[in-house]
């Protein structure tokens, strides 16, 4: 296979009769040549079952950029023999849909089924999205709505009761390099990169299959002379960023990862996944926010010094900014992975506040109110109360929760960390308590 430009050996991009972008040419016509997906086109997968009836159902492909939501839609209209209506919810409105909808009914009439494709279906509002329900309903039409966000929170319940959420997953490198392979024998001309900037170059695309056909069509505009290493690839093509919103799925699902690595004591986790939320462009302060949370909910008492630790943390991030701040947040997240963890104190406030509610307005018992008036003094309160550090171990004994309500033990120190050393001082203070209510 020849090196160099394919428009040296007739294909020109963008001046030819075909002038699509060479990704939208390379696009799949049959099934068998879509790459990934396999857990929906392997046998037994819900695509190869519509397939071989030849029949579509409601669908939502939720997956990210790339992956081949458009392909699998026009493909399944092809294979069901209906009429193709395509759209995006970024460029229709209202109007767009009555028209739709109107000319699937007049087809109907005449025996013409409809397959709708809508892409990025979250884009529509509540009520735009309401108005697919009746045709959904009477069988006007077939829907399939293609989106990157989370169909659970951006699609309307009613909407998502009628369709069949299938997830489509970022394609593998694999994949990726089977479709560089497969442009390069479309076109007849080998992509003019080394093998280390051929990887460089799937790894850019980041698991987004036209954006990888895009960045080859950038190296192969360059018409080099020579082959082009990792660094001159990176040099050439438009690096893409990293697939991440600020306040979509990424967002919570990469906050969720570090969370749950720094629960799980793994430090190595932790870091990366906070270096993967920096580098989508995450507010460090946000992160910081969460991270000192984590320093009450899964360290709390084992480790009380975590806590201060954060907060140091963030006041550093805020003295010095990005990117000096951030090693603060760093050994901030390593600090909490390998800490003693306990939520004791998580589950005793989430105790407290149960029976708070539960118990309503229960004042609290008279000897322990304060009296600054003679009023008050007439009226008991602050009568019989007991300073403690008159007593004995200047501890008391005296009871504190409203009269009325019996005794609750909340607080359930672990045999980890510091909780250990509160363990004892618990049980010292209840074995106190007990011989002061025993005399």
């Amino acid at each position: 296979m020849p090196q160099g430009s394919p428009t040296a050996l007739g294909f020109k991009f963008g001046r030819s009769e075909d002038s699509r972008p060479l990704a939208d040419i390379l696009r799949p016509t049959k099934f068998e040549d879509v790459f990934g997906q396999q857990h929906l086109l392997t046998d037994g997968g819900p695509l190869r079952r519509l397939m071989t009836t030849k029949t579509v159902t409601s669908l939502i492909f939720w997956g990210p950029p790339g992956c081949g939501k458009t392909t699998l839609a026009r493909l399944l209209a092809a294979n069901s023999d209906q009429e193709l209506v395509q759209m995006s919810a970024v460029e229709s409105g209202t109007a767009d849909l009555r028209r739709i909808f109107s000319e699937a009914r007049l087809r109907r009439q005449d025996g013409i089924r409809t397959l709708i494709f809508v892409d990025e279906i979250h884009r529509f509002n509540r009520s735009q999205q309401d108005g697919f329900l009746p045709g959904l309903e009477d069988g006007s039409f077939t829907l399939i709505a293609a989106t990157a966000e989370n169909p659970s929170f951006e699609l309307n319940p009613a909407l998502l009761s009628r369709m069949q959420v299938l997830p489509l997953h970022h394609l593998t490198e694999s994949d990726l390099d089977a479709l560089l392979c497969r442009a390069e024998k479309r076109l007849n001309c080998q992509l003019p990169v080394t093998a280390a900037g051929r990887v460089q170059l799937i790894q850019l695309a980041d698991g987004d299959g036209r954006a990888l056909i895009n960045l080859a069509e950038q190296i192969w505009l360059e018409a080099p002379d020579k082959e082009f290493n990792a660094a001159q690839v990176a040099a050439t093509v438009a690096r893409r960023s990293t697939s991440y919103d600020r306040s979509g799925d990424w967002h919570y699902n990469l906050i969720s990862a570090l969370h749950k690595s720094v629960r799980s004591s793994d430090p190595d986790a932790a870091l990366y996944w906070l270096a993967r939320m920096l580098h989508g462009g995450e507010d460090p302060r946000y992160i910081l926010r969460r991270v000192t949370r984590m320093a009450t909910e899964d360290i709390g008492l084992a480790d009380p010094q975590t806590l201060s630790f954060c907060l140091a943390a963030w006041e550093n991030y805020e003295r010095l900014g990005s990117p000096e701040g951030e090693l603060g947040i760093a050994e901030a997240v390593a600090y909490l992975a390998l800490s003693p963890k306990s939520n004791t104190a998580y589950k005793a406030f989430s105790a407290a506040q149960r029976d708070a509610r539960s118990t309503g307005s229960l004042p609290p018992p008279k000897h322990i109110l304060n009296a600054p008036t003679k009023l008050m003094k007439e009226f008991g309160y602050g009568a019989d109360y007991q300073y403690d550090h008159d007593s004995p171990d200047a501890f008391s004994g005296q009871n504190c929760f409203p009269d009325g309500m019996e005794r609750k033990s909340y607080l359930m120190p672990v045999e980890r960390g510091f909780e250990r050393d509160l363990k004892k001082r618990l049980q010292y203070f209840a074995k106190l308590r007990s011989k002061r209510r025993t005399s």
